[in-house]
This record gives structure tokens, C-alpha cells and sequence, in this order.
């Protein structure tokens, strides 16, 4: 039984479909990325799965249990967090009270105090600011904590949507390594990403998203290594 599994999953807006018939699993301890043009349903798929949205078919089951139906809240308790695309800290708060805000939903406080001092060692550039606005920060440092606010939910999946969009590249380098710690200190990652190269490398399997349908899953490296990838999604690169 995989961790995240969905079925067959069509989402609306409207009469416009974005999501047809989607189906994919993410197992426990894996990072699993989904990689795919503007437009593709990548964002529409992860507010899916979070709860954001509601499917107009199909099924979407975490630890075997039907949370199709499930509220947003609700699933960040069972396990399920988003570091969502833009970020979305809150610009008036300080960098510790952002992260407290990941805690709302834990109904059992132990352990908080521990799960801050992972945050603050994964990205001490936190630490070094707790007492700084968030909305005064850099992009990168922004994105940092949009992340530790996530963890900070204690999720069994992170949901992860373009953790790369708008940072200098220093940044990216950095917030890449990240992740691959954060997965091998236990935690599944699901991650949308633009940056191919970087998600691909880092995935132990892959997803490609075309106007909203799988059309190629494979191993992370063994799709980046595919000429037909190469040419769609790296470019030059």
C-alpha cells in the first residue's frame, strides 16, 4: 500500500478540465516529482491533494483511508502539508511566529520544540532572523520558511510547489540540498518543480503532467537521461 495514492482523478473550473483521469502513488520515504509545461495541472494537482480543490471524479486515498472528501484542515492533521507555489508566509509576522502558525493544527504540543530546532538547523538563516517580518525577508529566505512552516505541521508527506520559482540560482542550489535532507531524515516529498534538471536528479520516481494526464513516469534519472525529456523540458541546458 503506497503512502499517497490517486485514482483516476478529473478536476473542473467550471466546464474547463484540468486534471484527466490522474492517477499516481507516492510511497513512504520516496521524493516524487511531478515535472510538466505551464498549464499542465502540476499547482491544480497538489491543491488536490491538499484539499484545496475537490475532484469532479475519482479517488485519492492516504495510508489506504478515502480522504477525497476530506477538509484542507483536516489533512494537515492526518499528515498532509504545503509549501505552497508563492510561498504564502504571512508578510506581517515574524519568522517565529510563521513557524508557530505550521504548529495550529497539532493537537499534541510535545515534541514542537524539537521540530523547531530541526527547522532552525535544516535553515539557520531562520534562526538568525526569528524576530524579523517575514514580508521584509528575500525570496529565498522566504521560500525557506515557507518550508520550515510546513515541516513544522510535522506532515508524513510535504507537499512541495515550485520551492525553486524566482531565486537566484545560489538559492536554488541551496534550497535543493535541503530537500534531499529533509527526505532522508524521514520525511516524503511530493514536489512540483519548473527546474527539470534539479527535480529529476533529486526524485527516486517521476511523473511527466501534459494538459493534465500522466504521459511518461519513470525513475528521476533515467528520465532526465531521455533525449525526448531533454528536449522538452531542459532546453539547452
Amino acid at each position: 500500500m503506497s503512502l499517497l495514492e490517486l485514482h483516476n482523478v478529473d478536476v473542473h473550473y467550471g466546464r474547463i478540465q484540468a486534471i484527466n483521469g490522474l492517477s499516481l502513488t507516492v510511497d513512504e520515504g520516496e521524493i516524487v516529482s511531478l515535472i510538466g509545461a505551464n498549464g499542465a495541472g502540476k499547482t491544480t494537482t497538489m491543491k488536490t491533494i491538499s484539499g484545496l480543490l475537490t475532484p469532479s471524479a475519482g479517488q485519492i486515498l492516504f495510508e489506504g483511508e478515502d480522504i477525497t472528501a476530506m477538509p484542507a484542515h483536516t489533512r494537515v492533521t492526518r499528515g498532509i502539508s504545503q509549501a505552497p507555489e508563492g510561498r504564502g508566509i504571512f508578510p506581517g509576522m515574524t519568522v517565529a511566529e510563521n513557524l508557530d502558525m505550521g504548529t495550529y493544527g497539532r493537537k499534541e504540543r510535545k515534541g514542537i520544540d524539537d521540530d523547531l530546532d530541526r527547522v532552525y538547523t535544516l535553515f539557520p538563516r531562520l534562526k538568525e532572523r526569528e524576530k524579523q517580518l517575514g514580508g521584509t525577508m528575500s525570496g529565498g529566505e522566504q521560500q525557506m520558511l515557507a518550508i520550515g512552516r510546513a515541516l513544522m505541521a510535522k506532515p508524513r508527506v510535504l507537499l512541495l510547489d515550485e520551492p525553486s520559482m524566482g531565486l537566484a540560482p545560489q538559492f536554488i542550489r541551496q534550497i535543493f540540498a535541503i530537500i534531499t535532507e529533509i527526505n532522508a531524515q524521514g520525511t516524503t516529498i511530493l514536489l512540483v518543480e519548473q527546474n527539470a534538471k534539479q527535480a529529476l536528479s533529486r526524485a527516486h520516481r517521476a511523473y511527466v503532467l501534459e494538459t493534465g494526464q500522466v504521459t511518461r513516469t519513470g525513475v528521476g534519472r533515467d528520465l532526465l537521461a531521455d533525449k525526448s525529456i531533454i528536449e522538452a523540458y531542459l532546453g539547452v541546458a
